[in-house]
């Protein structure tokens, strides 16, 4: 397996394939949205349906770095409860069948945690507003496992899934991954570890020594890397992503209410319990308070390079 292991790549330095025009085909929107889509507001989310497929589209577009920061947290909670009003639709044709999460931002699927927010709570010794972003982060990522729920839920990477956007990816049922889409858990860079869900995730998909040399190492995996490990499901090239995902939907659509039942099979068997993943994070902010001066010195580093990064791509 070929792995990418320049550290420097982590967290937006990495140098991508070009892509071809935009990744993200854009859908007209639907004239027709069910009830519960057409009353739902998002300011960082972009929502669209097909409703042949019944696929529920989702896009993240935060309006400034793409991270989990609070507002957006919010807004993916409020998203989760949209998709159960969807579900409760009177119309089964208006139910959807599929959720599919993905991002506007060319090239990059998220960037993870918040590190602005990160180094200030640390700063100012506000342990407890860390605490509350890191459950608010948790919170979303448990509600991505949408245990259940009768409904397939996909993640359309394509691009960068870095700390907190690969551990998001990782609670889907399903990943598809376009080629040049990099995977990394960088934490371990600035002294700390992924703690909203890598190592419940990974260790439940692979198993505690492989997700903890993943998590050490903070080695850049591409799509075909985790592919061949088992965590994407499908790898697509350059802007195909969408096209991918319709096509796997046509393939699997004869099973879907045996993979639908095998996905929630999955989760009740494997799936955390909220409690746990807070657990999990609780540790990780008693070890975020104790990073040293250089530690957040080296996340400055990459909050830098993100800006650059995104103001490289606006320029281009």
């Amino acid at each position: 397996m070929a792995m990418m292991s320049a550290r420097s790549e982590a967290y937006g330095v990495s140098h991508l394939t070009p892509v071809l025009t935009n990744p993200q085909r854009q859908h007209s929107p639907s004239p027709e949205l069910p009830i519960s889509m057409a009353t739902s507001h998002f300011d960082e989310i972009e929502l669209d349906w097909s409703p042949r497929e019944r696929i529920i589209w989702s896009f993240m577009k935060p309006r400034a770095t793409p991270a989990f920061t609070p507002t957006l947290l919010r807004e993916l909670i409020g998203l989760r409860r949209m998709v159960e009003e969807n579900l409760q639709e009177p119309v089964e044709a208006e139910r959807g069948r599929y959720f599919v999460f993905g991002s506007r931002v060319p090239r990059i699927f998220n960037f993870g945690g918040d590190l602005r927010l990160f180094s200030e709570k640390i700063r100012n010794g506000d342990r407890e507003g860390l605490r509350q972003y890191a459950y608010q982060c948790v919170e979303a990522v448990h509600s991505n496992l949408g245990e259940g729920l009768p409904i397939v839920s996909i993640a359309l990477v394509q691009g960068d899934a870095l700390g907190g956007g690969f551990e998001a990816a990782l609670s889907f049922d399903v990943i598809i991954a376009e080629r040049s889409a990099k995977f990394a858990l960088p934490e371990i860079l600035f002294n700390l570890f992924p703690g909203m869900g890598a190592y419940t995730l990974l260790t439940r998909r692979l198993d505690a020594m492989r997700a903890e040399k993943m998590i050490l190492s903070g080695q850049t995996y591409s799509a075909q890397d985790l592919h061949d490990m088992g965590l994407v499901d499908v790898v697509a090239e350059d802007g195909e992503g969408v096209q991918a995902v319709e096509r796997y939907i046509a393939a699997t659509s004869r099973t879907y209410e045996a993979r639908r039942a095998l996905f929630a099979v999955r989760k009740r068997v494997a799936g955390p319990a909220l409690r746990e993943l807070q657990d999990v994070t609780d540790i990780w902010v008693d070890t975020a308070m104790r990073l040293r001066e250089e530690d957040l010195r080296r996340m400055a580093h990459l909050m830098a390079a993100q800006k650059r990064r995104l103001r490289n791509q606006a320029a281009a």
